[in-house]
């Protein structure tokens, strides 16, 4: 198997995350989270306290052995050795997948073993999202509340009342019916906010055709990307920021949608006001945060849509990239509701795709032809 071939079918294996569900519920009740977008919003709670890169990576990566154990919600009982050994070994099967998967496996270690300033770091925002995902309902589930109260006072959560006491602080305030104040409490509004992503639905398929992706996942799978193929990068891509900027692309759908590449024979719903309506998104949101940060954020998305720098040129092209995989995976997807050509392909995702990520078009061109018979 090539390298790509490897890389590519260890990111369709992740894909299987995102119909893992937990025990929290999205804040509008709708549906039980899965543990891709949950992988999502701790990434963001991560850039929002501003944590390093390898926060972040830890972030992107710590469930995904959950594809062959489940979660484990911390309110149940469970065999604490007897899960750590699965989980150990469900690793050990998925990164063995990836060349030079040992770098990913250790960093996934670090992670759980919570040793390192870093994984002390992931492990407080993978710690304190269900908490605020809960709390900041606008009609929380009284049991969820009652896990949160035990989880604040003698769960895994009580050692932050040492660690992170400003945002426990926030935390009581508002299971006391208070509202937080203050930057940190912007902060908590935006993510709270953010949460509406994972009701955004896309064209594309899951791989396995179980349902439509939503825009939560998508981003969280955008990202993992970014650190699996780094490699097909140009030598002045920074992965880093590369990762930051997918974690945060989507977030103007919350108000302005998604509009599927191939809806409307590829012609723009109104290409300008498409643009504007995600420019106003952009400044609504990104305008929660506080002043300095929320410019930083509204910068780093304003480059990823301007698709000039080397870091956006790259995210752009696996932006693309990704629903042709797994239009590939699902036996054509959103190219078979669109009834998409194969010159269509090329005109509106391959070159796109070739712009910033030659070796990875050249890979997909070769496997779509096969869906697409030959030319």
């Amino acid at each position: 198997m090539s390298d790509l071939a490897a890389r590519f079918a260890f990111l369709n294996e992740a894909d299987r995350l995102k119909s893992v569900q937990r025990a929290n519920v999205l804040m509008d009740l709708s549906r039980r989270e899965n543990s891709a977008e949950h992988s999502w919003h701790v990434a963001l709670y991560a850039m929002v306290f501003g944590a390093s890169d390898r926060v972040i990576a830890m972030l992107l990566l710590h469930d995904l052995v959950e594809i062959d154990v489940g979660d484990h919600p911390i309110h149940l009982p469970h065999d604490a050795a007897v899960v750590q050994a699965a989980e150990d070994a469900a690793a050990r099967r998925l990164f063995a997948m990836l060349p030079g998967g040992d770098a990913l496996l250790a960093l996934w270690h670090e992670f759980e073993s919570g040793q390192t300033d870093d994984a002390r770091m992931a492990r407080r925002m993978d710690h304190v999202q269900p908490l605020f995902q809960v709390l900041f309902a606008p009609d929380p589930l009284p049991e969820h509340v009652a896990i949160v109260r035990r989880n604040m006072q003698s769960g895994r959560a009580a050692r932050l009342w040492q660690e992170w006491p400003e945002a426990m602080t926030a935390a009581q305030t508002l299971l006391d019916g208070g509202t937080p104040q203050g930057d940190l409490a912007a902060r908590l509004r935006f993510l709270a906010e953010a949460d509406r992503l994972k009701s955004v639905t896309r064209a594309s398929l899951l791989c396995d055709a179980s349902r439509r992706e939503n825009s939560a996942e998508h981003s969280w799978h955008l990202a993992l990307y970014a650190l699996v193929l780094a490699g097909q990068a140009g030598p002045s891509v920074d992965i880093g920021r590369v990762i930051r900027m997918l974690i945060l692309h989507d977030l103007v759908e919350i108000d302005a949608g998604d509009v599927p590449i191939h809806s409307r024979n590829g012609a723009a719903h109104s290409a300008a006001a498409q643009m504007a309506a995600e420019q106003a998104a952009a400044t609504r949101l990104f305008g929660l945060l506080p002043g300095d940060e929320g410019a930083a954020f509204h910068a780093l998305w304003t480059e990823f849509e301007a698709n000039e720098t080397p870091d956006a040129i790259f995210a752009k092209s696996l932006d693309r990239a990704q629903p042709v995989m797994q239009n590939i995976a699902c036996g054509g997807g959103s190219w078979v509701e669109y009834q998409v050509t194969y010159v269509q392909l090329v005109e509106r995702v391959g070159n796109r795709v070739a712009r910033g990520a030659p070796r990875i078009w050249e890979w997909l061109d070769e496997s779509a032809r096969v869906y697409f018979g030959p030319r």
